[in-house]
């Protein structure tokens, strides 16, 4: 009996056997999900994300939408106030104002851009050698950063300008070759604290030990610089690039507004400031609009920046 009872208390505890449990430890996040989370969180960060997307879809798809033409002159329309017909209002020249600031505010992000593109390109380039090499490279090249760091910066910008504009039209055309000098000047005016920058990232990183060790197993300098290195220090050029854009479109504005920008028949936000400078008393509307969107598409471009920074910051994830 005895026997018989201990058999079926272990058949019943065979077919009482719970499964194995399914429970899965959760994963840890990324860093790229950790400054993502956190960017996120900023109020300013997002409210700035906004109103950037706002402007590039207008600028984009706003002209075939509003298919008022930006150029077109009516004497009868001059200088009228934001109507149904024209909700910025027309110019001095009965142009809609509209109209104008979406055609021009591609030409003006577009030299934000690039420029931001051959600055970061060249502060890369020389703070990568630099940092990397060091000895009299590094002297050489850290001294030549500080030169253009003490030229004054909008003289120097105004002189070049005024040199090679005609020589640039002759080749070029006014449009295109205005925006090739324009980019390449602003761009090679602000590359200097990207340099500074990515040279005191090489010189930390190129000491840690997995760079010894990709040197140690015959790794080039190229792929040393540019596989193992700049991806590790790429972070605060990302937060110069963000900040370069609205440095460089504040700089195009302020070229147009004193004629020295693009051709009048294109109207930048610079040249609409310049155009409506004398109607300020009695037709506000001309430089309220164009000021208002450089105002606001820098703001939310700083925004972006600072928030990057607090993202990336590796103290603070």
């Amino acid at each position: 009996m005895l026997k018989r009872s201990l058999n079926q208390t272990s058949e019943a505890s065979k077919g009482s056997v719970s499964p194995p449990s399914t429970n899965f430890v959760s994963q840890p996040e990324t860093l790229t999900q950790e400054a993502w989370r956190k960017f996120r969180r900023n109020h300013q960060a997002m409210f700035g994300m906004v109103i950037l997307l706002i402007i590039m879809l207008s600028i984009i798809f706003g002209p075939f939408i509003y298919q008022i033409p930006f150029n077109k002159i009516d004497f009868a329309k001059s200088t009228l106030g934001p109507s149904w017909a024209h909700p910025f209002g027309t110019n001095d020249l009965g142009q809609d104002i509209l109209a104008r600031v979406l055609h021009g505010g591609r030409i003006s992000i577009a030299v934000g851009i690039f420029s931001m593109l051959v600055a970061i390109t060249l502060g890369t380039l020389i703070g990568a050698l630099a940092g990397f090499y060091g000895g009299w490279l590094d002297i050489v090249l850290m001294r030549f950063t500080d030169l253009c760091l003490a030229l004054p910066r909008l003289p120097l910008l105004l002189l070049v300008i005024f040199l090679f504009r005609d020589a640039l039209k002759a080749i070029a055309g006014p449009e295109i070759g205005i925006f090739v000098l324009i980019v390449l000047v602003i761009g090679g005016l602000n590359w200097m604290s990207v340099a500074r920058l990515v040279r005191a990232g090489f010189l930390t990183v190129r000491e840690l030990e997995f760079v010894t060790a990709a040197r140690a197993l015959g790794a080039s300098p190229a792929r040393l610089i540019w596989v193992h290195i700049l991806p590790n220090v790429i972070s605060p050029v990302l937060v110069a690039a963000t900040l370069s854009v609205s440095t460089a479109i504040l700089t195009e504005s302020t070229l147009s507004f004193f004629g020295l920008g693009f051709p009048p028949d294109v109207p930048t936000w610079g040249r609409m400031l310049n155009e409506g400078q004398n109607f300020l008393e009695y037709a506000p509307h001309i430089v309220i609009f164009p000021g208002t969107a450089i105002f606001l598409t820098v703001l939310s471009i700083n925004y972006i920046g600072d928030a990057l920074r607090d993202a990336l910051d590796p103290r603070l994830l």
